[in-house]
């Protein structure tokens, strides 16, 4: 790996995030490195420390790959796999009693150590995706020097934007964003370098590239999607100067309220890693076991992202809200709210937004947003709903019987949020939810080809075939 560290003193003219200083770009084994000179860039960070994880993870296989991890039952084969211990994710685990950590730190501790923008009080995702892929926290310098990077990247090919033009405004665009995710294809660092035959061990390096080009182009390319089919179709371009959020919400048309913007930095921070088994990641880990490059990759979780019971749930819980609202009116009583649970579970329905595969408690994702409502927000209406929500239904819900997790997650609460500030088309919300996801599911995949990750190939078996396992007769 010592040869993926040579540097040239070749030079870009760009300008640095928040600063005049130029921002010099350098020849990384025939890659784009973006480099202040004085701080070690995320490609310097992430290559040294390729060596040791790759002998931590033979060292762990030798000593201990026979050692059990866990028992799988039948009921969790049956049950979608639910809890089974069988895949390796490094950039968060979710804990069913204290929610998630990313590499280790609490929603709330990445909020306090993560680099946020001058005057700004949420961190910034460039940093966490730094976090998420190296495992520690960058430098505000190493983060500025980031966003200029994605910033310089950032160009969408004419091509793809012609493509999303000619997509008919009532496809949803969630399926534009995959379509255009896909056509990147064309762009691929590594399938053009795979193509031509290239050692294993470079193979995190295209993946990289592929994954920075991806993530700098996704907020024009999912502001021109929300600009075609719910405005003028204009899009701002992209400001070289300025953070990722700024850029998205700036190219959505929210960037003169500030609160918004920040909203946004919350936003795709928080929404960006849930561990590896949730439908988005785990699609796009699989597809890429089988090293398909970083746009197909992503744009396989995407697609999984769009279901309703993953990432469509948040304008679900919007709908079941504003449903509420129509019903109820300015009544916000306790007994209002508990009728009205009951109405929707007796109808055989689920109360959207509350309840998770994993975790028993309030997920830290919805605290962190219900804070910044308390601060932003504090009268509007649908905060107040959805406060006396938080209040009531994990006692209805803990009555009826039939939830193992009466709390609620993060989809309560962000479609709330969103609509405050404007952004009122809910078929729209699982785009920026895919943005963010990005940031979280594309460090594993640079990971998985530093280590070598293989292929993914569980066993299966019939129904017939666990029968005999187990010793039933039917």
């Amino acid at each position: 790996m010592a040869s993926a560290l040579r540097l040239s003193s070749t030079t870009l003219r760009a300008s640095s995030l928040y600063s005049s200083a130029p921002v010099r770009s350098a020849a990384f084994n025939g890659f784009r490195a973006y480099s202040t000179g004085k701080t070690q860039s995320l490609k310097e960070t992430f290559a040294a420390k390729i060596p040791g994880e790759i002998e931590k993870i033979k060292k762990l296989k030798k000593e201990y790959g026979s050692k059990v991890v866990g028992e799988v039952t039948l009921d969790q084969v049956y049950g979608g796999a639910r809890g089974i211990k069988s895949l390796v994710w490094e950039g968060s685990v979710l804990d069913s009693e204290e929610g998630i950590r990313f590499r280790g730190k609490t929603i709330p501790e990445c909020q306090q150590v993560l680099p946020k923008a001058p005057g700004g009080s949420e961190p910034l995702p460039e940093g966490l995706f730094w976090l998420l892929l190296t495992g520690e926290v960058p430098s505000e310098q190493q983060v500025r020097d980031l966003s200029a990077e994605w910033a310089a990247r950032s160009d969408v090919p004419k091509y793809v934007e012609e493509l999303i033009d000619r997509c008919p405004n009532d496809l949803h665009p969630m399926a534009q964003l995959s379509i255009a995710v896909s056509a990147l294809e064309r762009e691929s660092a590594f399938a053009k370098a795979y193509e031509r035959g290239i050692p294993k061990s470079q193979y995190w390096e295209h993946t990289f590239e592929d994954s920075m080009d991806l993530i700098a182009k996704l907020p024009s390319i999912a502001a021109r999607i929300y600009r075609n089919v719910y405005k003028d179709g204009k899009v701002a371009p992209v400001q070289k100067d300025k953070d990722y959020g700024f850029n998205l919400a700036n190219q959505l048309g929210f960037a003169d309220n500030k609160d918004f913007v920040e909203l946004m930095r919350l936003y795709l921070t928080i929404h960006s890693d849930h561990e590896g088994g949730n439908v988005s990641a785990h699609t796009t880990h699989l597809v890429g076991s089988a090293l398909s490059s970083a746009y197909l990759s992503l744009a396989a979780g995407l697609n999984g992202l769009a279901g309703p019971l993953h990432g469509l749930a948040n304008q679900e819980v919007l709908r079941w809200l504003q449903k509420m609202k129509a019903t109820i009116g300015n009544d916000l009583s306790d007994e209002a709210i508990k009728d009205y649970l009951w109405s929707t579970l007796k109808a055989g329905q689920v109360v959207p937004g509350y309840g998770h595969a994993v975790l028993r408690k309030t997920d830290p994702r919805y605290v962190s947003q219900r804070e910044f409502a308390q601060k932003h927000l504090p009268d509007d209406p649908m905060f107040k709903l959805v406060s006396q929500v938080y209040k009531i239904a994990p006692g209805v819900l803990t009555e009826h019987g039939k939830t193992k997790n009466p709390y609620p997650n993060v989809d309560a609460h962000s479609g709330v949020l969103l609509q405050y500030y404007g952004l009122t088309e809910q078929n729209y919300y699982t785009v920026l939810f895919g943005v963010s996801r990005a940031l979280g599911v594309l460090p594993q995949l640079i990971i998985d080809r530093a280590v070598g990750a293989p292929i993914e190939r569980p066993k299966s078996f019939s129904t017939e075939a666990y029968a005999k396992l187990v010793g039933a007769k039917f």
